[in-house]
């Protein structure tokens, strides 16, 4: 079955590569491009793209030394397979002609055909459609390459790209339509999503929840990070690729830009100084470890509400992040659920509490200002995008294991992953 499903997958992407699609043509008036937006959203698609590597380097340093380099390879071959996905119908599905506002029509923009240079007043005014839609891209990278943290050390590489593939085609594209497309169903309620905190971490967290709980535990399970230094620097790397992510969303060099850009800075820095301090009150070492962890819980929390809330909202928003991931990671590591790298307590449970704290303190639709409704919908989406991307997910997993074993052998697990799955060392 699995060499079939090789051959088959290898014929597509073949296949792909001889489809030409459409010529790009300007559909619109070129005029409307507006040269600094468009400068500020190439820089900013960039920044997001960095942020997949970072995530590499933030997993890797985490792990045991024996499954670095295929802890790694899960985020970064994010990068290869979901590019040609988006661009073959993943965009399609997010951003096409929208049906009942939960998923778009696959013919829309299949392989990119009408995704052109002009602006597509639709979704944004002053760039191209193209680029618009590979800055969406990298958010559809990201968002599996997030879920692998959950099942480090003891997944096939080769189910993990079918289960990945699935996800972003099944999950991901329904999610992005329903929040970001002007038809789309969450949108419509009203609910508020500036970069992705429904969207990326609470589907990838509740993805990493379910996975854990399919795959299982691990046969050894290692809690001594390998290499702390790549875990500092991949935290650096995501939260200057987060500038991108979430002052990016404005879609344009504007004031909304510029106060996502601050927030997320603020947000971040306040969740990692609760977090240290929090360890030192509970009588735990000020850790590295802890400090990069903190600092992405901020992240992580601040992105549905980036372009929404004031400079001290973001302060409270990281302050309260901190403190409940805090205290999901305690509770999660005395549980028999083994989410290797926290990925739930931190990615979930984060963008849980960012999206309720969105409807607390948005300007002038916040429950602060009075106002119940915004409150009330993201509570219901809430519990609507739980239940959707946690059984979703889980049945994935169970499609996936039919059509490729996911759980790699005793042996393969207690010699790693490194050399099990790839061939590879870190000491080669």
């Amino acid at each position: 079955m699995g060499k079939k499903i090789n051959f088959i997958v290898l014929g597509l992407i073949v296949c792909f590569c001889f489809f030409k699609g459409a010529p790009y043509k300007a559909w619109g008036d070129l005029g409307a491009i507006d040269k600094g937006d468009t400068a500020w959203m190439l820089v900013s698609s960039a920044f997001v793209l960095l942020m997949t590597p970072g995530l590499a380097f933030f997993y890797g340093g985490m792990v045991s030394r024996k499954s670095i380099i295929s802890t790694m390879l899960q985020s970064f071959v994010a990068l290869g397979v979901i590019s040609v996905l988006w661009v073959f119908i993943g965009f399609s599905l997010a951003f096409g002609e929208s049906y009942y506002g939960i998923i778009g029509s696959p013919l829309t923009y299949f392989a990119f055909n009408n995704v052109g240079l002009a602006p597509n007043a639709e979704f944004s005014q002053t760039i191209p459609f193209l680029l618009f839609a590979l800055f969406q891209l990298k958010f559809a990278i990201i968002t599996p390459a997030l879920i692998t943290g959950s099942f480090a050390e003891r997944i096939r590489f080769r189910s993990y790209i079918l289960f990945m593939v699935l996800f972003s085609i099944l999950i991901y594209a329904p999610l992005a339509h329903m929040t970001w497309h002007p038809q789309g169903l969450l949108r419509n309620w009203g609910v508020l999503d500036f970069a992705g905190g429904t969207v990326v971490h609470m589907s990838a967290g509740m993805a990493a929840l379910a996975g854990a709980l399919y795959l299982g535990k691990r046969r050894e399970a290692i809690e001594k990070p390998a290499n702390i230094p790549f875990v500092i620097l991949g935290t650096g790397l995501l939260w200057f690729g987060w500038f991108g992510f979430n002052s990016g969303s404005a879609l344009g060099a504007n004031t909304d830009a510029v106060i996502a850009f601050a927030n997320t800075n603020l947000a971040s820095a306040a969740s990692m100084l609760t977090w240290i301090f929090l360890d030192r009150f509970q009588n735990r070492k000020m850790s590295a470890l802890g400090a990069c962890i903190g600092a992405i819980v901020g992240l992580v929390a601040i992105t549905p509400a980036a372009g929404f809330v004031g400079i001290g909202d973001s302060l409270l928003i990281g302050f309260v992040a901190a403190i409940v991931s805090n205290y999901a990671i305690r509770w999660n590591k005395r549980s028999q659920i083994d989410d290797t790298l926290e990925v739930f307590p931190s990615h979930g449970v984060g963008g849980i509490v960012g999206m309720i704290l969105t409807a607390v303190l948005a300007k002038d639709v916040g429950l602060v200002y009075g106002q119940t409704t915004t409150f009330m919908y993201h509570m219901l989406a809430l519990a609507l995008v739980a239940a959707f991307t946690f059984f979703g997910s889980y049945a994935l997993y169970k499609v996936t294991d039919v059509l490729l074993s996911m759980r790699v052998r005793e042996d393969q697990e207690y010699r790693g992953l490194d050399a099990s799955q790839h061939g590879e060392n870190i000491n080669d």
